[in-house]
């Protein structure tokens, strides 16, 4: 079966229970998942189903305005700060109360809804009163990555779509078909750690193998001097620009893209364009925040690497590798200590020199 559905590599049961869903839809579905395994993607293809008189043939004008996010019935909620606020939430819900200009469904799309239950004043609440009377032509798409017990009340009036996590074969897969070579989509897709919004990007970017061994170079470029722990700490917080720069460009093409599609609609520019830039803004913090967990991870493998060599020798009754042995493990546990700091929204260079401090100083 060819249809809309057919982007979404990897998630097979998912894919035959939207089909299910589209013939029959509820008023709320909430998708939920691991960073990065194509929840827009997926949102996007059901919201398309839910609208074509098809169910998502993938070929009609319908399916095309909503994949390409151009239907004024499909309205896509978007947030001005690292959480919900209730005003926002309340706005969404306005629109859920207008009248489809189609002959389809008001959909209202809310991402992240996790955030939902942050912030100064809980949002949640809000959402929920939503939920519990919408109109009768309106759905409600919710994503999460993960869903807190706070959210129960809300789960319990959808339907769970629960997507799994990619694997870097699934990766290597739509990467290839997307027409990466197989060295490119294989470095790709080890470093993006199951996000394959990540890994699309990591496949136009020719300095990813050079970071990763940057990063894997770290112990023996912290000589013990506070000079050479800040010296690292400043090449890695360059790098991080640099890293972000196909992703940029990767942001042009699309809003260019959206214009082109908008003046073929007779519009005169994009309808949506602060809410997609401020979009593209976010993505480009949550790219930077991936590329430092990524770094944060080969740099703990080599770590896991000098722990097991010096395991091995210190059982061999080397008595010197029992320092070495404590010195890894404590490298570890400062490394697992900043990429909690990383959800904390805090100053990345003040992160990278406390690090790279604290590493020097094993």
């Amino acid at each position: 079966m060819t249809d809309v559905f057919d982007r979404l590599v990897g998630q097979d049961r998912v894919v035959a229970s939207l089909r299910h869903y589209a013939a029959a839809p509820v008023h709320a579905y909430l998708f939920s998942g691991p960073a990065g395994t194509s929840a827009r993607d997926a949102l996007l293809c059901f919201a398309a189903a839910l609208q074509c008189p098809r169910d998502g043939c993938g070929e009609c004008e319908i399916c095309r305005v909503v994949l390409s996010e151009q239907d004024p019935d499909v309205h896509v909620a978007e947030r001005s700060g690292t959480s919900w606020r209730i005003e926002e939430i309340r706005e969404a819900e306005r629109v859920s109360r207008r009248r489809p200009l189609g002959a389809g469904y008001q959909i209202v799309v809310i991402e992240d809804v996790e955030l939902t239950t942050t912030g100064a004043s809980m949002s949640a609440p809000a959402l929920l009163k939503s939920l519990e009377e919408p109109p009768p032509r309106t759905i409600f798409l919710l994503s999460a990555g993960e869903v807190p017990e706070a959210l129960d009340t809300i789960i319990s009036r959808c339907v769970d779509v629960k997507l799994r996590a990619l694997s870097d074969i699934d990766l290597r897969t739509i990467l290839e078909s997307e027409g990466a070579s197989e060295r490119v989509a294989r470095d790709a897709a080890a470093a993006a750690n199951g996000n394959l919004r990540r890994a699309r990007v990591l496949v136009r970017d020719s300095q990813l193998v050079t970071r990763m061994s940057s990063w894997r170079s770290v112990p023996e470029r912290l000589t013990g001097t506070p000079a050479a722990s800040s010296r690292v700490a400043k090449e890695i917080a360059e790098s991080l620009n640099e890293a972000i720069a196909p992703l940029q460009l990767l942001q042009d093409e699309e809003m260019a893209r959206r214009t082109s599609e908008a003046r073929e609609m007779g519009l005169r520019s994009v309808g949506n364009r602060r809410d997609v830039e401020a979009q593209f803004k976010r993505e480009q913090r949550r790219f930077r925040l991936d590329e430092l967990r990524f770094g944060f991870s080969a740099l703990t493998g080599v770590y896991r690497e000098q722990l097991l060599e010096n395991l091995e020798a210190s059982a061999e009754g080397d008595t010197r590798s029992d320092r070495r042995v404590s010195s890894s493990l404590r490298a570890i546990d400062v490394l697992a200590e900043a990429n909690e700091r990383l959800a904390t929204n805090v100053d990345e260079t003040l992160l990278l020199h406390d690090l790279m401090l604290s590493l020097n100083e094993i």
